[in-house]
């Protein structure tokens, strides 16, 4: 199969109108100019090669949309692969929390709550559209789910770990006045409280020599089953380095330029979210993804919390640096695809899986079909197959 006429965005390169060739779900040939003949039209649309989003926080609100209510897991997950789809997304690590409590809503996440999600993924995996994987967060301090991860691992369930550590007074929530003002919003309850509940959870750090003993283990483990280990919300130079010598290779979403700084010297990947690179700030008062990338320290976007805002964030990013677009591009794609060991996608090249985003600029940046080795997983009614 020929898609032509498109502006297609290589690893080094931006071909201008050029011609992919499709075959047995893998990229065959790519083309400096259009092909007579082809199945598909670009009409000068972008090609870019499949979103690879190592941190989606949405399955767990799609399977509980409100607190307390539920509806089928198969449901939730299948409607989520769909918006996933929707959004250029060919590889998604679904972000499940193995926390005890959720930091704003305290409702406790049972191991069978998340063992269930896991498993109706595996279940539906080959009838979904976008590639799922999973990523543990882990609440460093929540040392009983260590055992459950454990298994997990041993059963081939994970294939990312993130470490958090979500006590207010460090990392995301550095400064707790403004978080106990959040509570308080969230939960409909006085300032006085709030700070009761943040109190017992600032007291939660005790303790933490068993916690890094426990960690040590966990991390052991995580690289003999060959499982990305990452760090979440580094605020120092300080826990940079301590992650980074338990095992970690990422830096998620870094709060202080000096810990993405530092993230870098140890040849660390650094990821931020997209809504934070397409609002210009994050919504926490921490680092912006766009000073990041303007820095030259940003190294991948994930979606976050919202995969619509991916294409966006790229094309805006691509404004930046005199790299453009295929520097920007590669934030979704190469980038992630080589920090997660992922060799078989993350560019548009001969071998490599035919996974692939359609999208325009304008009049607003807006993906208009998706292929997932070769098979067309999401399209808006815009490209077509060409009559022959």
């Amino acid at each position: 199969m020929w898609l032509s006429e498109f502006e297609i965005v290589l690893r080094d390169r931006v071909i201008r109108s050029g011609a992919v060739r499709i075959e047995e779900g893998r990229i065959a040939e790519v083309r400096d100019e259009p092909v007579e003949n082809a199945d598909m039209l670009g009409g000068g649309r972008l090609l870019l090669p499949g979103f690879i989003d190592m941190h989606g926080d949405m399955v767990e609100k799609e399977v509980e949309p409100r607190t307390g209510v539920h509806v089928p897991m198969k449901t939730g997950i299948a409607e989520l692969d769909k918006k996933l789809a929707s959004c250029g997304v060919t590889t998604a690590y679904a972000a499940l929390s193995f926390i005890g409590a959720s930091v704003t809503s305290g409702v406790l996440r049972s191991e069978e709550h998340t063992s269930a999600i896991i498993e109706t993924i595996a279940e539906l995996k080959d009838d979904l559209l976008v590639d799922h994987r999973i990523h543990a967060r882990f609440e460093v301090t929540f040392t009983p789910a260590i055992a459950m991860l454990q298994r997990l691992m041993d059963a081939g369930r994970l294939h990312l770990i993130s470490l958090m550590d979500h006590t207010p007074g460090q990392g995301q929530y550095r400064d707790v006045e403004l978080y106990i003002a959040r509570i308080a919003r969230e939960r409909g309850m006085s300032v006085a409280d709030a700070s009761e509940v943040v109190g017992h959870r600032m007291a939660g750090r005790e303790g933490q020599g068993e916690v890094l003993n426990a960690l040590q283990d966990l991390s052991a483990r995580a690289r003999a089953s060959g499982i990305v280990l990452a760090s979440h919300d580094d605020d120092t130079p300080e826990k940079v380095e301590l992650v980074h010598g338990l095992g970690a290779v990422l830096s998620e979403f870094p709060v202080t330029l000096e810990a993405a700084q530092e993230a870098r010297r140890l040849g660390m990947h650094t990821v931020m979210g997209a809504p934070n690179a397409l609002r210009g700030n994050s919504y926490s008062g921490n680092l912006s993804a766009r000073q990041a990338y303007g820095a030259g320290l940003l190294d991948m976007l994930a979606s976050d919390y919202h995969p619509a805002s991916i294409l966006p964030a790229v094309l805006g990013l691509a404004e930046l640096r005199d790299d453009g677009l295929v520097a920007a591009a590669a934030l979704t794609s190469a980038n992630p695809a080589r920090a997660l060991g992922l060799t078989d996608r993350g560019a548009i090249e001969p071998g490599l899986l035919a996974d692939l985003v359609v999208a325009d600029r304008r009049p607003v940046a807006r993906v208009r079909a998706t292929f997932r080795s070769g098979r067309m997983i999401y399209s808006d009614g815009t490209l077509t197959a060409r009559r022959h």
